[in-house]
């Protein structure tokens, strides 16, 4: 195993020498692969365009991300960053590899959840950009586009997080299979229709599951915060560890977007909407909207204190769907509606 890691630190390392260039680029990309990403741009963006599939994207979401961390728990993979100052497979750390302020995750690494959450939340746009291509289109290669596309990203992705030394290729392949499984598997078993009481029982075993989880591995002897201890012992800089890496993170936010999805779907707001089809300029405006208080939400910022943290992440997605599907389409519609000049009587 350690010569296969060690191969990882050779790939990581040929990827910094001799594409510097392309540092900007995977920067990017790994920004675009983030799970928070999904959350915060690919859901209105695809829900905008189709409800039900973002919603599926949502789902799949929230449900990937916490099997990856509950993978990561039991699987207790290394980290490219710190393992070449902890193995001892070398005398001296390779000095042609180096940091970058997203390196520096405090989780375990496997699998990629980048590769594993990221693949299995676009799983239902690919099948819906195909089924549109399919409709549009008898060429074979036309209808291949949004399958490559997908594959195309998630390689991108996979490769931008050897890159940064976040994962080792075995830990990026794994959650592109795992990822593309989930996404095959879940997407035609999205709930629909479900009362909200489905919701707050899909966030509380959310939050009770990987409670349970968590005491019954340290009840076994199992140091749950390895990888804090790691991650915060070879990070290159303090500042480069945030607290939005922490397991419970990932866990707060996705018990919270299970409640607020089902707050947001059975609201009056979603209720005056939810039959109405929004026209193209309709849904910009939407989508512009979100991103704007988007940018507010981020303004405020997170509690430094790490319980206070958990309950402002929890609040902030549940918050997220109900805006998301509910009050800024009513906003956006309510105000079209009354600019809308009167129809002439004949």
């Amino acid at each position: 195993m350690e010569s296969t890691l060690g191969a990882g630190i050779v790939i990581a390392e040929t990827l910094q020498r001799q594409l510097p260039w392309l540092e900007d680029v995977w920067l990017w990309v790994t920004f675009l692969g983030d799970p928070k990403c999904i959350f915060f741009f690919y859901f209105p963006l695809a829900y905008y365009a189709c409800r039900h599939v973002g919603i599926s994207v949502f789902w799949i979401t929230l449900l990937s991300e916490w099997l990856n961390l509950v993978f990561k728990w039991f699987l207790f993979g290394d980290r490219p960053f710190w393992w070449v100052h902890e193995s001892g497979y070398y005398s001296e750390a390779p000095a042609q590899v180096h940091q970058f302020p997203v390196s520096c995750e405090t989780g375990p690494g496997s699998p990629s959840g980048h590769c594993m959450i990221t693949g299995a939340a676009l799983w239902p746009i690919m099948i819906a950009a195909s089924g549109q291509v399919a409709k549009r289109s008898r060429s074979h290669w036309m209808k291949l586009i949004p399958s490559l596309a997908y594959s195309t990203f998630l390689l991108a992705v996979g490769l931008s997080r050897i890159f940064i030394l976040a994962h080792f290729p075995h830990q990026v392949l794994g959650g592109l299979i795992a990822g593309a499984l989930l996404g095959w598997f879940m997407t035609p078993r999205v709930p629909v229709d479900r009362p909200v009481s489905f919701y707050g029982l899909t966030a509380l075993a959310l939050l009770l599951g990987a409670s349970l989880i968590y005491w019954s591995l340290i009840s076994l002897g199992v140091d749950m915060t390895w990888s804090i201890h790691l991650a915060s012992k070879w990070c290159e800089r303090p500042e480069w560890i945030h607290i939005e890496t922490r397991p419970f993170a990932s866990l707060s936010r996705d018990s919270g977007a299970a409640l607020g999805l089902g707050i947001a779907l059975h609201s009056p707001w979603y209720a005056q909407v939810r039959r109405v089809r929004l026209g193209i300029l309709q849904q910009a405006v939407c989508l512009l909207l979100v991103l704007g208080l988007l940018g507010l939400l981020n303004w405020l910022g997170n509690p430094p204190q790490l319980s206070l943290f958990y309950i402002f992440n929890f609040l902030k997605f549940t918050l997220w769907p109900c805006l998301v599907t509910a009050l800024v389409p009513w906003l956006v519609h309510s105000l079209s509606a009354q600019e809308a000049p009167p129809a002439k009587s004949k």
